[in-house]
């Protein structure tokens, strides 16, 4: 017997089980007007609604949505309410420029663009067929009718999460339903997610599909508490009213928090109860440790792509380290860590962590040559470079050109391909250094044709190109760029002075 796997799972159960139990409670201060507390009853309902209305627009399975949106019920619903009905849903970073957001609309085919209010001014540059400011979306979510049904297919695919990377431009990376169902299952498995759970929505649902928790949370009939801006005390004042038990964030967030407890009046909230999962960059050891002794949360570390859906290691206490002391325990928790369930790891002969695994991309979208290179071998080629002792990964460093700053991915090709249009900029070579609170800094070097040019008149010109995110936080200027004889740039030379002292380059 055999029945495909779908998101659309994870809603049913939900609705079935839990259907009276509030399920999702909107941020109260969205510029759309507020959900407020929702069941999961009218989760369905409003998830049947939104597909309803996509059916009025005559939007076809296998059409692609595209949404820009902070986090926000809409968003959480939409992951069932476009892709439970066999349409493709297109997160976009909210951060992204127009031009950017107007590149991913396109190269998709989106039909369909729903718009934060806070963004509206998208409008202006960015078109498709049908164009909706979430908050005047009666036609996307007030439907009555039922949706036409869809027999399922897990091999379909699900989501279309655009990522930076070794191209200027970002890739369209395919999820299918059966990527997606797997990631969330596991997911779940690893960090014991169970109804009793209250998740706190620190990281963006457009990152990879929120890590899969929109889903797992869902079908285990756990609570949603959707935060829509980061702020270390506001996160600290969401634990303590909700209950909440569950994070995830990017390690610039767990600072952030961390920032906060020093001043907050009182026991921090969540001792002995929070969980937090957090993933983007492994952080120092002693920040591991802050967050074990000074908020007494329970620390977890994961490592994927969005590429991977994106789990494939997890790193959790475990019964042997009990007796070690809490600086040793931390060391051990700052490995990428051990392969999930159902994946595994191996390293190529140039350092390369490859993966196998049910949860790696169906492709990347219209572009058949880079998919045929990042699934070489039927392993998927991550681009980090790391180390796999007694089951455990450690992550060295990055063959591939990308920057992880405040947990973001930054493709240094993009941003160099920014410096070089400014008319006095001659050469330029963008890398990433270490720094405490965001993991890595975006770090131009630049070499001009002579004419006066500031740090600052760099990153003006960047904001003109690229999202804010992306920008060189750091310029300096070279009067050379250091080259091979075949004339390429010798970056490793433009790293040594930065990373002097690292055990590895990453941070």
């Amino acid at each position: 017997m055999f029945f495909d796997l779908g998101v659309r799972d994870f809603l049913d159960r939900a609705e079935l089980v839990y259907a009276d139990r509030v399920g999702v409670v909107d941020e109260p201060q969205q510029p759309a007007p507020s959900w407020g507390s929702l069941t999961y009853r009218e989760v369905a309902r409003l998830a049947r609604a939104q597909a309803a209305g996509l059916d009025a627009l005559g939007v076809p399975v296998g059409g692609r949505v595209a949404i820009v949106s902070h986090n926000a019920a809409r968003l959480l619903v939409s992951f069932f309410g476009v892709s439970g009905w066999g349409r493709i849903l297109v997160p976009v970073n909210f951060r992204l420029s127009a031009a950017e957001v107007k590149y991913i609309v396109e190269h998709s085919g989106a039909e369909v663009l729903l718009v934060d209010p806070e963004l509206e001014h998208l409008c202006d540059t960015v078109t498709a067929k049908h164009v909706c400011t979430l908050g005047d979306d009666d036609e996307i979510f007030g439907s009555t009718a039922d949706p036409a049904p869809w027999a399922g297919d897990e091999s379909a695919t699900a989501t279309l999460n655009y990522t930076s990377g070794t191209t200027a431009r970002p890739k369209g990376v395919q999820l299918t339903h059966r990527n997606l169902w797997l990631n969330a299952v596991t997911f779940g498995l690893h960090t014991t997610l169970s109804d009793h759970d209250v998740l706190l929505h620190t990281l963006p649902m457009f990152h990879a599909n929120g890590w899969g928790m929109p889903y797992a949370l869902t079908g285990l009939g756990g609570r949603h508490i959707v935060l829509r801006k980061v702020d270390g005390a506001e996160i600290l004042r969401r634990i303590d009213r909700h209950g909440v038990t569950i994070l995830c964030a990017a390690p610039a967030v767990v600072t952030a928090v961390l920032d906060a407890a020093a001043t907050w009046d009182g026991e921090v909230p969540g001792r002995d109860r929070v969980r937090v999962v957090v993933a983007g960059a492994p952080p120092p050891t002693r920040t591991i440790e802050r967050i074990r002794a000074e908020l007494g949360w329970e620390f977890l570390q994961i490592y994927g792509l969005t590429e991977t859906s994106p789990l494939l290691t997890v790193n959790r206490m475990r019964a042997e380290w009990t007796g070690l002391d809490p600086h040793e325990q931390a060391g051990l928790l700052g490995r990428a860590g051990a392969p999930a369930l159902g994946t595994r790891i191996r390293i190529d002969e140039d350092g390369q962590v490859l993966a196998q695994s049910n949860t790696n991309l169906e492709g990347y979208w219209a572009n058949p040559e880079e998919t045929a290179r990042a699934q070489a071998g039927n392993w998927f080629h991550t681009g980090d470079g790391g180390t796999f002792t007694d089951g455990y990964l450690t992550i060295s460093d990055r063959k591939k050109d990308v920057i992880i700053t405040g947990g973001e991915n930054v493709s240094s090709i993009e941003v160099e391909d920014a410096l070089i249009s400014h008319p006095a900029v001659r050469e330029a070579a963008v890398i990433g250094i270490p720094d405490e609170t965001w993991g890595e800094l975006v770090t131009a070097l630049v070499v001009t044709d002579g004419r006066p040019l500031t740090a600052q008149d760099i990153i003006t010109h960047c904001r003109d190109h690229l999202a804010g995110f992306k920008c060189p936080k750091r310029v300096e200027f070279l009067d050379a760029l250091p080259r091979t004889a075949t004339g390429k740039i010798q970056k490793f030379k433009l790293r040594e002075p930065y990373w002097a002292g690292h055990e590895r380059e990453v941070n």
